[in-house]
Parts: C-alpha cells; structure tokens; sequence
C-alpha cells in the first residue's frame, strides 16, 4: 500500500524539479505546462544515465533532490495551507522550523523511491490559460504497464521568479489536505513544538511516511 502511494507521488519529484542549467536558460515566464515538460525529460534521463541513483544511492539522491524541487516547490505556502487555522498561532521561529521540517519530511519520504521511477510514463495534458492568470492547475498522468492511469495535479502561481508549486492532487487526494488533518492531530495533542519535533524525529530517522490516502 506505501509503494501504491509513493510512485504517483514521484511525479511531485519529477514534475517540477528544474536543474539550475535548466532554470538560468528558462526566462520566469515560462508557461507552468512547458516547464514541466521540460524538466521531467530533463530528470528522467538524468535517472536512466546516471548508475549511482539506479543502484540506489541515497546520498546522491538526497543532492537531486535538494539542488532540484527546492527552487520549484514553494515550501512556506505549503507549510501554511497544511497548518491551515494552527499557522497564525506560531511565532515567527516555530514557522521557519515548521517549514524546515516539512521540506524535509517530503524530501527524505520521496528520495527513497525516486530510483524506482522505471517503466512508468508522465503525460501531461493541455494547459487552457489567460494571459493574466497568477494561478493554475497543471494536469498530468502516470501511466503505468499494466496499470490504469493516475491522475497528478498541480496547483501553481505565478511569482516575480517564476511558477511555484503550493500542492499536488494525486488521484483526486490533495497532498496538503492530507496532511492538514495528520498535522492537526498532532497539535491538538502536543502543540506546535510537538509537531515539529515530530515532524524533525522522523527525519532523522528516515522513516518520514506520507499521509494515508483515504480508504487505503
């Protein structure tokens, strides 16, 4: 059940990882579907030719990772909608930790699946947008040998340095709701601190686990 919920969540790492070659080449108003695009070409060859992350080297794929989703992703946007009503109670110093933790527990529970990206496809679909609009939904599918196909979704803005990723839909199952509902858990029981040190234990550990998805 955890291996059927991290492959869709690949396409989080795949999607929208530009690598800083990429990115200096790429003006900030590139389209979200063509950066994606783009970049998931750019990361899947990078995973079929390079040995060390095809045998499963965490190190180096904690270093992808980092030097790729980080300028992408907008970590404090999401941190916020996954604390929803909890965030405005949080000093200014448990916020840059909780956005710290929260990068971190995604980046380590999806680093050790990202070598398992083999057969799968993603085909993103067409992206209808006006002009002036700051805030989109980029379509795409997982397709899978022998499998039905999985719907990703990814909820973008526009900012002055480009498109930013804020939560991903997988399967109709919003990542930042999901965790929403965990994260409030945790605080009602332990606090603010208590979710953070939490969130920070199972870093550490490398045992992150992503939030279940309903029904599973």
């Amino acid at each position: 059940m955890l291996r059927s919920f991290l492959m869709p969540l690949l396409a989080l790492l795949l999607g929208f990882n530009a690598p800083a070659a990429l990115a200096a080449n790429m003006p900030s108003d590139t389209p979200p579907d063509v950066l994606a695009r783009t970049t998931t070409q750019e990361v899947i060859t990078i995973l079929k030719q390079d040995k060390e992350l095809q045998r499963g080297n965490l190190a180096k794929v904690y270093q992808l990772v980092e030097a790729k989703i980080l300028p992408n992703f907008d970590f404090n946007r999401m941190t916020q909608l996954a604390l929803g009503r909890h965030w405005p109670r949080a000093t200014a110093k448990q916020k840059q930790k909780l956005v710290t933790e929260f990068r971190n527990l995604l980046v380590r529970t999806y680093s050790s699946s990202l070598t398992a990206f083999t057969d799968q496809v993603v085909e993103f679909k067409p992206l209808t947008m006006k002009p002036d609009d700051t805030d989109v939904t980029v379509r795409s599918e997982i397709l899978q040998p022998g499998g039905q196909p999985i719907p990703i979704n990814y909820s973008m803005y526009k900012t002055a340095f480009g498109w930013k990723v804020y939560d991903v839909t997988i399967d109709g199952v919003s990542l930042v709701t999901n965790y929403r509902s965990s994260f409030a858990s945790t605080i009602r029981q332990n606090g603010i601190d208590g979710l953070i040190k939490t969130l920070a234990a199972q870093s550490a550990r490398g045992e992150a686990k992503p939030a279940p998805r309903p029904g599973s």
